[in-house]
């Protein structure tokens, strides 16, 4: 199976990489997910630049990754897979945490992916998400003006869609999926997970929405 990020990998990691965290999205992770041991599951892992935050809390990080192009850049990184977010290659409730950041929206079925997360959490594990805002990023969302968004018609219509507000990020070369806010909510609650906490970042209107929230059984 072809990934979208396979013809961008090099791109990404000799490119797009060297803007570092920009939107807070490492900080909010560490928030959130906080300090822990045992295998940290990152979703959709990429390039694998996340891992160096996880094992500094004290974490194992393991990833997946569809793409095989983003995996080659990964691989000193952190041991990862190759594999469909949809239908993860790990067995039921084997991890205590898992992680998606900054991938959500490169998933065209996230409700799905958001199950298998909690199929493979123990009980009592924690998801955290990281993911582009849904009220304030998007093919909708107008951030020419680094003073202020312009919110067009579109918010409400769950689309995929190459159109940004800048030609020079990832979403104009690979697309993106949206999910308003309510519908991205919604999916945590069906999925059995519960939750727990949420932060904002990137500024002076938030780029980034997290969320914790812990499988109880």
């Amino acid at each position: 199976m072809d990934a979208a990020y396979d013809e961008i990998a090099d791109w990404y990691e000799g490119v797009f990489l060297t803007a570092g965290d920009p939107l807070g999205a490492q900080r909010v992770l560490r928030e959130l997910l906080g300090e822990g041991r045992g295998v940290c599951l990152e979703i959709g892992c990429g390039t694998g630049v996340h891992a160096a935050v996880l094992r500094g809390l004290g974490w194992t990080p393991a990833g997946v990754d569809l793409s095989a192009g983003m995996l080659r850049h990964a691989r000193d990184r952190l041991p990862a897979v190759r594999g469909d977010a949809a239908r993860l290659p790990v067995r039921d409730a084997c991890v205590p945490a898992a992680v998606v950041v900054l991938a959500h929206t490169d998933m065209p079925d996230y409700p799905a992916v958001l199950r298998e997360a909690a199929r493979v959490l123990r009980p009592g594990g924690v998801l955290v998400h990281v993911g582009l805002h849904p009220c304030f990023c998007g093919g909708f969302a107008d951030r020419g003006d680094p003073e202020a968004v312009v919110i067009r018609p579109g918010y409400l219509d769950r689309h995929w869609t190459k159109e940004s507000w800048t030609g020079e990020g990832v979403r104009a070369k690979v697309g993106a999926s949206h999910w308003p806010v309510a519908e991205l909510l919604n999916a945590f609650v069906a999925a059995g997970l519960t939750p727990e906490r949420f932060a904002e970042s990137g500024g002076p209107v938030p780029m980034v929405l997290a969320v914790r929230a812990r499988k109880l059984f």
